[in-house]
């Protein structure tokens, strides 16, 4: 029997970090040139409201704000804006969708509430009321811990074959096996892996790119990606040593105490030298000088992570 074909694009996924006025307020002009010079590099499957895009963490007015926002700058890509949607409440959620629909998305990034793991029940219950209730959109799964449960391969083939809108996954796994099992259990969707797991996804299937730490040098992350969808293992192996150093280098300035936006705000401020590090209390971005220890590693030890450079 052949394999399916997984039913959304392979590809480079990308988040849009929300950056913040110095009072808190969304810096919408910030904002849209931020989605700009991602299109303008090519990166045109983009999305807002991950963990890194702080969707846990803004009001419902902003929310309106910034997908609106988002929508009409993503008129420019050919693909479709795709909205993150995190929140404790199911109905809050659907009412998100509701909303965005109305303004013109129809792809979402879906999580499983945090506040207490599912049950099979309730999982299935979340399931009926995203994709089944919204049959003429499009979601991706996000599958974190964050969320006290993770969905597994063989949850992901079932609820596939009941919803034919659930349509990809998202890891942060680089765990060999567990990337083997999504993609022979599952092969109806793409999954996408961020860079350690995206290596070895590539030597056994299809994945999609989840662009997080590469994202600094949008023309060398598109060889890696290249490298990957070539099966060049060769190129690929050397590629994804080069990005272990920078993560090793990232942590040395960094460290480990800070929520995942803080690092991506960092790789936001490498491309646009204007971006904002804060994020919204009470979480705090990382310093100034954390941000320029790491970029001054980057330029003494891998300066061909850094734009513009080969």
């Amino acid at each position: 029997m052949s394999t399916p074909t997984p039913r959304y694009p392979r590809t480079i996924l990308g988040t849009c970090c929300i950056p913040w006025a110095p009072t808190h307020d969304f810096a919408e002009d910030t904002f849209r040139d931020g989605v700009r010079l991602l299109l303008n590099h090519g990166f045109h499957h983009l999305y807002i409201f991950g963990t890194a895009g702080e969707g846990y963490a803004v009001t419902e007015s902003q929310f309106d704000h910034i997908t609106k926002t988002f929508c009409e700058e993503m008129q420019a890509s050919p693909a479709g804006p795709m909205i993150g949607l995190i929140t404790l409440s199911l109905p809050a959620l659907i009412e998100r969708i509701e909303r965005s629909v109305a303004m013109g998305a129809r792809e979402f990034q879906i999580s499983l509430p945090s506040w207490g793991p599912l049950t099979d029940s309730e999982l299935a219950t979340f399931f009926r009321e995203t994709c089944g209730r919204f049959p003429d959109c499009k979601f991706l799964l996000y599958n974190l811990l964050r969320t006290k449960r993770l969905v597994t391969a063989s949850e992901f083939a079932r609820y596939a074959e009941e919803y034919p809108n659930l349509v990809a996954t998202k890891h942060g796994t680089g765990d060999i096996l567990l990337i083997g099992d999504l993609i022979q259990k599952a092969p109806q969707l793409r999954h996408f892996f961020t860079e350690p797991g995206f290596a070895y996804g590539s030597l056994l299937g299809d994945p999609g790119l989840l662009i997080s730490i590469a994202s600094t040098n949008p023309a060398r992350a598109l060889e890696y990606f290249e490298a990957g969808v070539a099966r060049d293992v060769g190129k690929l192996m050397a590629l994804q040593h080069e990005l272990l150093r920078v993560r090793t280098e990232l942590m040395a300035a960094a460290g480990t105490a800070h929520i995942d936006g803080a690092y991506d705000k960092i790789f936001a401020r490498i491309l646009d030298p204007k971006f904002p590090l804060a994020l919204m209390p009470p979480y705090e971005g990382v310093s100034e000088a954390t941000f320029e220890a790491y970029r001054t590693a980057l330029q003494q030890k891998l300066p061909q992570w850094l734009p513009g450079q080969n």
